[in-house]
């Protein structure tokens, strides 16, 4: 009996799970770092699984190239905006993802972009390198954490991760918001709030919900007019959560600083507007960027494909 084909999009994809899959399986992998969707689509037909390392979009062209032969998808991510999961199922296909395992880290970045945004350390690190630092009590003041009202837009995984991460910090209160109040929320001592009600009394508010129809461009001008002149917006989840123009505004004359993951477009072009802001702290979408979590994702990846192809439950199904 053959083994089952399974394609990798890409060669940098972590060895552990390339390892598991190459003990039960026939494997391909894409040698590129980035692969595109041409070389993905042209790699994909005959294949009974496909290992996603990143957001190639899964839709009926991609499925009616891959033909009868496919059986799984799998992400290496949490996400699946990149996924027509309706379309996926109709077709008797699993799909799973890699939820769970990268709360820890994404919940890290988080707490670093609120401290870096409060801190203005982009700011400070820009006037280090134009030979601008100058001393005296007034200079470069920040915002604190301690005794302040942090909200999360979003409370599940990651969510619940950054608030655990700062309850060492003497913040004040956390509010969230979301279609229901969450037992989550409860045990964690946050306050269920109306969206008003949070976007009024955030001084931070963390991003963290996943990237819908409903969440598509929430964050647009009217949103940001509600917030304190004071408080810091922090996305770790998706860029086009944010309208990017009204979140430039915002940071000219409305809130005080941002600290983001993720942005729309992504990668920012280098003469983006968003760049030139000195509160604005950025990072290249790095929030799982750690080797043991990246490890850990491409492991629980490839056990969703073993498992799927095994007629098993899927780890971490869709």
């Amino acid at each position: 009996m053959s083994l089952p084909r399974v394609l990798v999009t890409s060669n940098a994809t972590p060895t552990p799970g390339i390892d598991l899959l190459q003990a039960k399986c026939n494997v391909t992998i894409i040698p590129a770092i980035v692969s595109t969707r041409e070389q993905v689509l042209q790699a994909l037909p005959g294949h009974d699984a496909v290992f996603l390392a990143s957001h190639h979009v899964v839709n009926n062209e991609f499925l009616d190239i891959a033909g009868p032969n496919l059986k799984v998808v799998s992400t290496m991510s949490a996400g699946y905006d990149h996924l027509d999961v309706p379309e996926i199922k109709k077709r008797g296909i699993k799909v799973g993802h890699t939820p769970m395992v990268l709360s820890a880290a994404v919940a890290e970045m988080a707490v670093l972009l609120m401290l870096s945004a409060a801190r203005r350390v982009h700011e400070g690190r820009t006037k280090l390198d134009q030979g601008e630092t100058r001393s005296g009590p007034q200079w470069l003041l920040g915002q604190d954490l301690r005794g302040s009202t942090v909200g999360i837009f979003g409370l599940g995984n990651i969510g619940q991760a950054v608030v655990k991460r700062l309850t060492g910090f003497e913040v004040g209160r956390f509010i969230y918001t979301g279609h229901s109040r969450k037992k989550a929320g409860d045990e964690l001592g946050a306050t269920f709030v109306s969206l008003d009600e949070l976007l009024q009394q955030s001084d931070f508010l963390v991003i963290s919900a996943p990237l819908t129809n409903e969440t598509k461009g929430f964050f647009n001008d009217s949103v940001f007019d509600k917030m304190k002149k004071t408080s810091i917006f922090v996305n770790i989840s998706r860029g086009q959560i944010v309208n990017t123009d009204s979140l430039v505004r915002a940071l000219r004359d409305k809130i005080f600083a941002a600290g983001l993951d993720v942005t729309d477009p992504e990668p920012l072009p280098p003469d983006h507007e968003l760049l030139k802001l000195p509160n604005a702290v950025i990072v290249p979408h790095l929030g799982s960027a750690t080797i043991k979590t990246r490890n850990d994702m491409s492991t629980i990846a490839a056990q969703n494909i073993l498992n799927g192809l095994e007629g098993k439950p899927l780890i971490y199904p869709l």
